[in-house]
């Protein structure tokens, strides 16, 4: 980045396609590098991202309509529940191990202790979230690939 005759800044193109390059391996949706008082900032369009996550929407819809029907057992917040399996860490969730390939658990799915609910995606590290007990898939708070937070509820197994 340079300054031109007239005060505008110069924008290195060949270092804002690395930075675009950057946003595609990393699967980030922002990135800035600044040098002195100058910086570059890329942002991808959200849009890419959730047109996705709203193909998968309509699917956990219709699991929300018993949810009503079922409101004495989640009288209390999804957070507070006994049952509450909650992220380890900050990350994307995926609900199978690739796209297209079965879930790992769905709503009503009876688990072991120890079968893998989902995984975590943190710095490229796939890490399986495990049911902490034996018993019945009740609730899933997550979509595929939608990002997480630490401590966030991820499921219940009751």
């Amino acid at each position: 980045m340079t300054d031109t005759p007239n005060g505008a800044m110069q924008v290195d193109v060949g270092l804002v396609k690395q930075l675009a390059e950057l946003l595609d391996d990393t699967h980030l949706t922002e990135i800035e590098v600044s040098d002195g008082d100058r910086r570059i900032r890329v942002v991808r369009k959200a849009a890419a991202i959730t047109a996705p996550v709203m193909q998968a929407a309509p699917a956990p819809a219709p699991l929300a309509a018993p949810a009503p029907a079922a409101a004495a057992p989640m009288a209390i917040e999804p957070a507070d529940h006994p049952g509450v399996v909650k992220s380890p860490m900050v990350g994307t969730a995926y609900m199978a191990a690739e796209p297209g390939s079965k879930p790992f658990a769905v709503v009503g799915q009876a688990v072991a202790a120890g079968d893998t609910l989902l995984i975590v995606e943190a710095m490229k590290v796939m890490n399986p979230i495990v049911a902490p007990r034996a018993g019945t898939v009740r609730q899933l708070f997550v979509d595929n690939g939608q990002p997480v937070e630490f401590d966030q509820p991820l499921a219940i197994v009751e």
